[in-house]
């Protein structure tokens, strides 16, 4: 997939002996701009010295003004360049140090990290981790001799000054690592932009299955997007990629908002992107922004331990939904007919959350779930109950689960209000890909959940537009690429 480019400052610094792939030096790249034109390569910038307005600093700087990938980029040659830009990430770092050494990892002065392989074995997990941390060729991390043995300093390391083992160490690791992101060429043009696309094959309800993601990469390539899968291990890759779009159920606390956040790093347009995460996986900041923008919601407490729960059905009405503030597809909630019932699901949830939403129970035959995309509405489908229950999903035990059907409908045919309602709501998230699920009552339009990671599946989400949903996501991040280097979009 990737065309690379090896940027160094003499060519014996890595000799093209010891790469296939092309060996420049960073005066040349940096005087020719004209030598890449119609290309996007990815440099591996291998100077001596990336310091201030330093020829290394200035690679990565005009690499990134030029639309190249490059690794290191200008933001992690920053923050290496001084302990205190680098020092939020010790304490992580310094976690998975102490991790390695009680499970029998050898003692060692320093450590070298080459594309995310420590040269010393038991390092793994740390080496991957600072290589997520600052994405660079060569790191070398110096711990502290004395107990607890800490990280002291964590410095690029150029290739120059890596001698025998090390150098050998360091040039098997390069082999390795673009080695494995090389594809077959194929007789046809190159793609303007490539898209990395996050799954997970351990996740039973993913958001979009098997068939649904391949269909995506095909639509992709007709429009001129390289689109290619990526594991939850593979973040050290996401950088020689454009865009990212995530296809894995997010949470805060697991390996999406990892990507996320480097997405953003690296300067891509990114679904989900952080603050959507942050906002929609989080029911309680739902709650407020929603009755803030005096969108319709059902009747809606938050509660905690010190609440007395003595006459919230006076207030709510029987039964009433208990919901912790960050579950999805309808798990972690209860619903309580009785005062036994409120108190055992209250305590239940407080062991895990200091606050807990407490919600009027709206019956309906099925949910809206009306799919919004860079603030306009994209598809409209009915959720509909599980039989003889109550949620769209009806969860058993051993992890089994039965959902109701669905019903996907022309957007233009859904009721306005509730489209209307639907638009407003995603917009007070931000500007990407949500699911906003709406009860339609005789009273009127409730909003119940803005999603974040909204399904997308070829019988369901694109039964209507087809092909056309993926061509909508497509052209989003294709805008906003081209945006990012000044085309008009």
């Amino acid at each position: 997939m990737s065309d690379w480019l090896i940027l160094v400052d003499a060519l014996n610094d890595i000799g093209q002996a010891e790469t296939p792939h092309k060996v420049m030096r960073v005066s040349d790249y940096l005087a020719h701009p004209e030598l890449f034109a119609g290309r996007r390569p990815y440099l591996l910038n291998l100077s001596r010295s990336y310091s201030y307005q330093s020829e290394g600093y200035y690679a990565s700087l005009l690499a990134e003004a030029r639309g190249h990938r490059v690794s290191p980029n200008v933001q992690t040659i920053v923050e290496l360049s001084a302990k205190g830009l680098y020092a939020h990430a010790l304490p992580e770092l310094n976690v998975r140090l102490a991790e390695a050494r009680a499970k029998g990892a050898p003692d060692a002065k320093t450590l070298l990290i080459a594309f995310s392989k420590p040269q010393v074995p038991g390092y793994e997990r740390l080496a991957r981790e600072a290589s997520d941390w600052f994405r660079t060729p060569a790191l070398e991390l110096e711990f502290n001799p004395k107990a607890p043995h800490d990280i002291v300093r964590i410095r690029p390391v150029p290739p120059h000054k890596l001698k025998d083992e090390r150098r050998k160490f360091f040039l098997d690791a390069m082999a390795a690592y673009t080695r494995g992101r090389l594809s077959t060429p194929k007789a046809k043009a190159p793609a303007k932009w490539s898209l990395a696309i996050l799954v997970d094959e351990k996740e039973k309800m993913p958001p979009s299955k098997k068939p649904a993601i391949k269909r995506l990469i095909d639509v992709a390539e007709k429009m001129g997007v390289e689109a290619e899968v990526l594991e939850p291990t593979d973040l050290t890759s996401l950088a020689e990629f454009d865009a990212l779009f995530i296809r894995a159920t997010t949470s805060i606390d697991n390996f999406t908002y990892r990507f996320a956040r480097r997405a953003e790093q690296e300067g891509m347009p990114v679904i989900d992107d952080t603050v959507s995460m942050i906002r929609c996986t989080n029911k309680v900041y739902l709650k407020e922004i929603l009755e803030k923008a005096k969108l319709p919601i059902p009747k809606t407490e938050i509660i905690d331990e010190k609440s007395n729960l003595n006459d919230v059905f006076d207030r709510l009405g029987s039964p009433v939904i208990l919901k912790m503030p960050d579950g999805s597809f309808g798990a972690n909630m209860v619903k309580a007919k009785t005062m036994e019932e409120l108190k055992a699901g209250a305590k239940s949830m407080f062991a895990e959350s200091a606050l807990v939403i407490a919600q009027a129970f709206v019956p309906t035959k099925f949910d809206w779930r009306i799919g919004v995309l860079g603030g306009k509405p994209l598809f409209a489908c009915q959720y509909k109950m599980a039989r003889g229950h109550w949620q769209i999903v009806k969860y058993g035990e051993n992890g089994k689960f039965r959902e109701g059907g669905s019903a996907t409908i022309p957007i233009e045919d859904a009721p306005t209000a509730v489209v209307d309602a639907a638009v407003k709501a995603a917009r007070l998230i931000g500007d990407g890909l949500y699911g906003v699920d709406i009860k339609e009552t005789e009273t009127g339009v409730v909003v119940i959940e803005i999603n974040d990671n909204p399904n997308l599946e070829l019988d369901i989400e694109a039964a209507v537009l087809k092909d056309e949903l993926w061509r909508q996501i497509i052209t989003w991040f294709a805008n906003r690429l081209e945006r990012r280097i000044g085309l008009p979009s």
